[in-house]
């Protein structure tokens, strides 16, 4: 008989960082060399982990590892003791030599939740062949139905401290982003400010899917409580004067104010984002969102208030007035699987800023070649990206960050001297304050993608293709941008395999998302491990490129392919 354990009675709350588990299998009939090399690589490959991981705000992922080699039944039970003490959320095994899987891996790998990922990383070496092990036990645990990444890598197949060659370490660094961004927003949540993002269907909060399938919750919050909050000032005013000063410093004339109501308009955007800011804190929210239209800036029953803008573009911006901070995923038009598709971009590459743009306006390589002609642009003979291929013109009212006005790497001094505010459209927003604009550089490279939700199967998918920005010459991207709305961010973005034709008839809402530094396999990693089904219909991209794809789970190849695999695991 013992007594209750009285926890303290704590106030505050902090989310808890992700660990990562590393160990090796074993085979007990080695010799002490052997054994002692094993456990250096379990060493070298935590490290390896540990020097190249981190969340959104730059924390070190934890990494811990275990010397005990798992030979048989005692030393699992011994290696999931340990782990579960550290509270290990990712498996990563680097066997060396030939273990016995069910005596070993698939007895600790028992011991922990279903969904946990689990990844195989070794060196294709013949004298103690790790290799060999990795693949029976990839074949055992996938016959049961459990989803297993394997990376049959390179390291010296003699000596006793091996390093992983660069190219190993990269496959398992993708994955373990993957793995990580997949573990640590489970629990967490998002808030979304008003109800249905402006009828749109394909933006709602399916909140139990979106419960079901990524663990993440999405608390509503009404309008009225931040036009309350607005009402009786609640944020600090000092903050909101550095705040306003900070913007008046760095944009300066390019902040368009007619006289004091729109000045007073402007500030009470700002102290939107510092009212938010606070609440979103409290809630330990990781993204959000804000419907606005119609209810908040347009509808003239009402008193229409200012538009959030320059809040949605704080949010999603790598900095504020305070100085650099981690960028926190923000949807316009309460967008939520928007809001999901930039908050699981920014967890996969460490925390690079999401891009909100509208699937605006598609130029096919005719068209952009035509207007060109037209305005009698000179020097253009073919080559450049945008006259072969076309381009998307991706911009919209709200929600685009800062950093995506300049190159990555940027400083905020420079980022911000290719911004401006205008006026926000009185038509569409009678409540004014003021839109963000910029026209983004060329060479940004990354993922443009789309999550999108059918309620046939009960999965959502990611429509997604690689992409870079491209620029125009001057008179003509005035021109592009004029066409649609001058006065709203402009990105103009060309996808690597899909044609101007099949992007605007596969499109899967109005809204798509970009993130710089994301690659491939990353992507394709996390989408195995959350269940999410992978959509590229483009013609010209192969089913599977060498050292840019991850390597398809021998799971989904026992079981129809990766889409039908998929679906056998959603009814499970």
């Amino acid at each position: 008989m013992s007594d209750p354990k009285k926890l303290s009675a704590a106030t505050e709350s902090k989310p808890r960082v992700p660990t990562i588990g590393v160990f090796a299998t074993c085979d007990p009939r080695i010799d002490e060399d052997s054994r002692k090399r094993a456990v250096n690589i379990v060493e070298m490959t935590a490290r390896v982990l540990a020097k190249s991981v981190i969340l959104p705000d730059k924390t070190p992922v934890r990494v811990v590892f275990s010397p005990v080699l798992v030979d048989g039944e005692k030393q699992a039970d011994i290696v999931a003791g340990q782990f579960k003490a550290e509270q290990v959320d990712v498996l990563v095994c680097a066997p060396d030599t030939w273990a016995f899987p069910q005596l070993g891996l698939i007895s600790l790998l028992q011991q922990f939740p279903a969904d946990t990922p689990i990844n195989l990383t070794c060196g294709n070496s013949g004298p103690k062949p790790g290799v060999v092990f990795t693949h029976a036990a990839c074949g055992a645990i996938s016959q049961y139905g459990r989803l297993i990444h394997i990376n049959v890598g390179t390291w010296p197949d003699t000596g006793l401290k091996p390093e992983m060659t660069p190219e190993t370490a990269k496959a398992l660094v993708d994955w373990a982003y993957a793995a990580l961004t997949f573990k640590s927003l489970q629990g967490r949540r998002v808030v979304v400010f008003g109800h249905d993002s402006m009828g749109m269907e394909t933006a709602l909060a399916h909140v139990i899917p979106t419960r079901n399938t990524f663990g993440i919750e999405v608390t509503r919050l009404d309008m009225k409580l931040l036009s309350d909050m607005l009402h009786k000032r609640a944020f600090d005013a000092k903050e909101l004067q550095a705040l306003r000063g900070w913007i008046d410093e760095h944009i300066g004339k390019r902040l368009e104010l007619r006289g004091k109501a729109d000045s007073e308009r402007f500030n009470q955007s700002l102290a939107m984002y510092l009212i938010v800011r606070d609440l979103m804190a409290d809630l330990n929210a990781v993204g959000g969102g804000f419907m606005s239209q119609l209810e908040w800036g347009s509808d003239t029953r009402g008193i229409p208030l200012p538009v959030a803008d320059v809040m949605e573009s704080l949010f999603n911006s790598t900095f504020d007035h305070n100085g650099r901070k981690p960028p926190l995923p923000y949807a316009t038009e309460a967008d939520v699987q928007g809001l999901l598709t930039m908050l699981f971009f920014t967890y996969l590459t460490g925390g690079n800023p999401p891009l909100f743009m509208d699937f605006r306006k598609v130029w096919e390589p005719w068209e952009i070649n035509k207007l060109a002609k037209k305005l009698k642009i000179p020097g253009l003979k073919g080559k450049t990206l945008w006259e072969k291929k076309g381009l998307v013109d991706g911009d919209n009212s709200g929600s685009a960050s800062f950093d995506w006005a300049a190159k990555p790497g940027a400083s905020v001094k420079k980022i911000l001297s290719g911004v401006g505010m205008p006026l926000a459209d009185s038509g569409y927003f009678p409540g004014l304050g003021n839109s963000v604009t910029f026209v983004s550089p060329a060479g940004i490279e990354g993922i443009a993608a789309r999550l999108a939700y059918s309620s046939l199967s009960g999965m959502f998918s990611l429509v997604w293709d690689e992409a870079t920005t491209v620029e125009l010459p001057g008179k003509l991207s005035r021109a592009v941008c004029q066409t649609s709305t001058s006065t709203w961010p402009h990105t103009f973005v060309v996808p690597k395999y899909a044609t101007m034709i099949e992007y605007k008839q596969f499109a899967p809402a109005n809204h798509f998302h970009m993130t710089w530094g994301l690659e491939p396999s990353r992507v394709q990693y996390w989408m195995d491990l959350a269940n999410v089904l992978s959509v590229t219909p483009w013609q010209a991209r192969p089913g599977f490129i060498e050292n840019v794809d991850r390597p398809t789970p021998l799971l989904f190849l026992l079981n129809g392919g990766e889409n039908q695999a998929k679906m056998l695991r959603m009814k499970r």
